[in-house]
Formats: C-alpha cells, structure tokens, sequence
C-alpha cells in the first residue's frame, strides 16, 4: 500500500472546527486581521512559559497599554512590575527596547517580514516567524516544542533533540502552504497542544492520523526523543528583608544586565555553589526566619535564607546604606508603593516566609 503523504488542507479543515479561542488571536475563516502588536506582545510572553500563564497577563497588558506606542511611554518600573511572575525577566527589558524601536523608529509600525523582525530587540527565528506567519500571513516555518513534536511522531524521526531540529525544520518547512501559512501556523501549534499532547496523544480523533508513520509504528508516544539533561546545579544566598518604623520597606534595584535585571527584590548575598556569607544592606539587628526560599531557574536550583529586621525611621536611614560592588540601587517603597505582587517570583516567596517574622520583632533602631 502506497504510503499517504500529509496534506495541509486537512489541518486546516480541522483548525477551522477546533481552533482554540485564544485572547489574542482571530478566529479562522473571519475577515478581521491580527493585529500585529497583539502577536507579538502575545509571542514574547509565551516564549517558555503556557498559554494558561499569559492569558492574564495579556490581558493586563494589553489594558494598561493597547498599542506598541503606549507601551513604549510606559515606565520601565511599572513594566517590570506587571511582568513579575512570568519569569526570564531579560524579556520583558527587551520587550520595552522592542516597543521604543517600533514607536521612534518604524513610527509605530512592525516590519511585516522574518528578517525585518529579527532585527528588532529581543526577536529570534521563531519569534520573527511566528509574527510573520500569524500577523502578516507570510509562508514562515514556526517551530516550538508542540510543531517539533508533530514532526517528530508525523515523521517517526528518532534522532534526539536538539540534533534532530533541521530535519524536523525541513519536514516543517515541506508542508507550510502558501495559502493561509497564518492559520497553518496555528493549526499546527493547536495540533500539538490538544491532540499529538506529550503523553497520551489522541491519535484517533487527529486529522494527520493516517499518514503518521509513529502511529503506524506504535512509536508516537516515545517522540520525540530528547538527550538527557545535566543535573542542575544548587546555589545559595540570603536575602535581607528590612522594614522602617514608619513603614516603608528597603529594596534594591538589581543591575539591567544579568539574572532579573532591571527587576526590584530584596537586598542580599551573591549567589554561588558554597554556602553563603552574611552581607546585610545596613547594620540592624538581624533575625534569621528559620526558613529558606527555594526556586529552580533555567541553569540551577537557590537556596535563599532569610533574615529580617525592623530598622530605624525611613529618613535617618538612608545615610547609613552602603553600597557593594555591584551596579543596583537602593530604594525604600512606602507601604502605598510596596505591591508584593510586583516582585520576581523568588523575592514573593521570601516575602510570603519572611514577612511573618517581621511582624513579630520590636520596633528597633540599626
């Protein structure tokens, strides 16, 4: 029996019966057009991060700040600070250079091609190929986890990750179709999100059924394969929290550059694989809370231990701040500034551990 090649126009006869309702996109078969700002917004926030996590935060952002031009006025603090909880901060800096290119220097308008996009702050391959395809409708290969996923089992390649992305690019590339690449893109993306799923794909109800070779093989659900990861690594540091007798709360401003650049949390150690040495922001009378902070990022596991303190008047300390070697910046928030909620995930979680103590301690002077 003569083997069955795939067709687009079946994903997209499936797409325009099963397409996911997503805030920033268009149905299918509509005659509206995305908006290019709203893909875009939409691709940098879903960059390592799930669908269920942006929804909310895209609506915020797109209510705070409905155009490419309203966000570029907006104030980098107030940015970062809507963006706390969704992790890889370097992208909500490059989001903000974004936005200020596309305001000043393409007058408010994305370049409607990939090589145009990649020349913008924080846009990559995939990103500038997503836009492309979904925004502008150009026949751009997307490729994240659900496309290679879909080719991997479609194909039964079994060559791991990441060595297998260029053949998996090539088979990608060999179906997009010049006719509704968008709604291909997409498809293609729901596909992977819905059906052809991680664990348990439900090849009986998949429009691709038949011409997938893994299904025929019985090899779909171990595809595709990946090459071991390294165990990460563990560091340790100790974050000091500090509260004025009037209230305010002592943060620091980390450097742009580096792990939650640009982000506000609380002063502390350097972060390293030995155990941590004591580097309070002031001298006070410290409590260590008996607990610590644990968060995993991308490259390694942290450890954070906590100490607290309730330190003098917001006016008399500010003098007796040091600064360390490094580039942030100190700030005292009063308690109508201070919004916990604004804090990078790990600096939530020391307040969650730490704010309790506080709450405790005496009124004391440093």
């Amino acid at each position: 029996m003569a083997k069955i090649a795939p067709r687009a126009e079946d994903l997209l006869d499936w797409y325009d019966q099963h397409a996911r309702t997503l805030p920033w996109r268009v149905p299918p078969l509509s005659n509206a057009r995305p908006d290019p700002y709203r893909i875009w917004l939409s691709e940098v926030m879903l960059q390592q991060t799930t669908v269920a996590a942006v929804k909310e935060y895209f609506a915020r952002f797109t209510a705070l700040w409905p155009s490419v031009d309203d966000l570029a006025a907006a104030p980098d603090d107030r940015v970062m600070g809507e963006w706390a909880g969704l992790g890889y901060y370097a992208r909500a800096r490059n989001l903000l250079k974004c936005a200020r290119v596309v305001s000043a220097d393409h007058g408010g308008i994305f370049p409607d091609t990939e090589e145009g996009l990649q020349k913008l702050p924080g846009i990559g391959p995939y990103t500038a190929a997503a836009i492309a395809a979904i925004a502008f409708d150009r026949p751009a290969v997307v490729m994240d986890g659900n496309v290679e996923r879909v080719m991997a089992r479609l194909h039964d390649i079994h060559t791991p990750l990441p060595a297998a992305k260029p053949e998996l690019k090539e088979q990608a590339a060999a179906l997009t179709p010049d006719t509704r690449p968008g709604d291909y893109a997409q498809a293609v993306m729901d596909l992977g999100a819905t059906i052809c799923t991680p664990r348990s794909p439900a090849c009986g109800i998949c429009p691709w059924r038949d011409p997938c070779a893994a299904r025929a093989a019985g090899t779909a659900p171990e595809l595709p394969r990946k090459t071991p990861k390294k165990a990460k690594p563990t560091r340790r540091g100790i974050a000091y929290l500090a509260r004025t007798a009037d209230g305010h709360w002592l943060l620091e401003k980390r450097p742009d550059k580096g792990l939650l650049g640009g982000m506000l949390g609380w002063p502390g150690s350097p972060w390293a694989d030995a155990d941590p040495q004591e580097d309070p922001p002031l001298d006070a009378d410290w409590h260590d809370v008996g607990e610590e902070a644990l968060h995993t990022f991308t490259h390694f596991h942290l450890r954070l231990g906590l100490r607290v303190a309730q330190i003098g008047h917001s006016t008399d300390v500010i003098p007796t701040l040091y600064r360390r070697d490094t580039d942030a910046e100190f700030r005292l928030l009063s308690p109508g500034d201070f919004r916990p909620s604004d804090l990078p995930t790990i600096m939530r979680k020391a307040f969650d551990l730490g704010h309790g103590k506080l709450e405790t301690l005496r009124d004391t002077r440093p």
